[in-house]
């Protein structure tokens, strides 16, 4: 998956307001057609999504488009895959999974509908919304389940599907999911998944919270936010964005190293720091992150 920075949703049956989610900057926007879609909306939705992906991938925008449909227990996820797996979709935000078996069903549906469709097979990723108590206990094998699984995104805000399944208390400070969000850090690492998201901030106009907020995720571990506001797209960019001074930093680092190799050294002290190959290993992750990011 690309290092999006910001994925921010946008609901799926207000068709205008998909242009003005790619105008904020996001790196990417995720049409939406389960939580913030009513009832009686369903189906003008998802003819609303098809017009919004279709309009969009016409104007080459630079925001990809992910589209997360309803969820398997709804009776609802078929029509909307039939519906949205359409040229334009970079992916599929599945909210209320339970385990692997889940994700090899869904997969299996989406290469069907690709193969059908003439579109290039195992391009449309899955982005995992890990919402309920199994899909937890289960995330090391649902990331490893189909290679289509590009990234997992769970423990979010408070009085939200999370929340409910396990019973715990949101805080800002994040210690009841301190657990959770890191379990799902590992998951995606020991899968090559390189991008985990966070999420959600729902204090909409907190604004230094939920900076402190993405910080604490960018520490643990995290690369990006899925947002539910505008308003919090340009602090998620620049709080996932390396600062150019550390890229300079890193970028000497490296050359020291790689100065003192040449002159068969292992490690080298640089500015005061012991350094060695597994420093200037991280100093290049750091910049292939700047580079990449600034490439969305």
């Amino acid at each position: 998956m690309r290092p999006y920075r910001s994925m921010l949703f946008v609901p799926g049956h207000k068709g205008s307001w998909a242009d003005k989610a790619v105008a904020t900057g996001t790196d990417a926007i995720i049409l939406d057609l389960e939580d913030s879609v009513p009832a009686s909306d369903k189906e003008l939705a998802r003819k609303t999504v098809v017009e919004s992906i279709s309009r969009l991938h016409d104007q080459g925008i630079r925001a990809d488009v992910w589209v997360r449909p309803n969820s398997r227990v709804t009776g609802l996820m078929g029509a909307d895959l039939d519906a949205v797996v359409v040229p334009g979709v970079a992916g599929l935000l599945l909210p209320k999974t339970f385990d692997a078996k889940d994700i090899i069903q869904i997969d299996a549906v989406v290469s069907h509908l690709e193969e059908t469709r003439n579109l290039p097979a195992g391009e449309i990723g899955l982005l995992l919304s890990l919402e309920t108590a199994s899909s937890m206990a289960n995330c090391e094998d649902m990331a490893a389940a189909v290679p289509r699984v590009a990234s997992l995104l769970g423990a979010t805000g408070p009085n939200a599907d999370v929340g409910r399944e396990l019973g715990f208390e949101f805080t800002p400070e994040g210690l009841e999911t301190l657990y959770l969000r890191s379990r799902i850090v590992l998951a995606c690492r020991a899968n090559g998944l390189h991008h985990p998201i966070g999420g959600v901030w729902q204090a909409i106009k907190d604004l230094d919270g939920f900076r402190t907020f993405a910080e604490d995720n960018r520490r643990l571990g995290y690369r990006g936010m899925a947002l539910i506001h505008p308003s919090h797209v340009e602090i998620t960019n620049e709080v996932f964005t390396p600062s150019p001074e550390k890229v300079e930093f890193y970028r000497r680092m490296v050359q020291a190293f790689r100065d003192a190799e040449a002159q068969g050294h292992g490690a080298v002290d640089f500015e005061g720091q012991h350094i060695d190959l597994a420093h200037a290993k991280t100093a290049e992750g750091v910049i292939a992150l700047a580079e990449a990011v600034s490439a969305v």
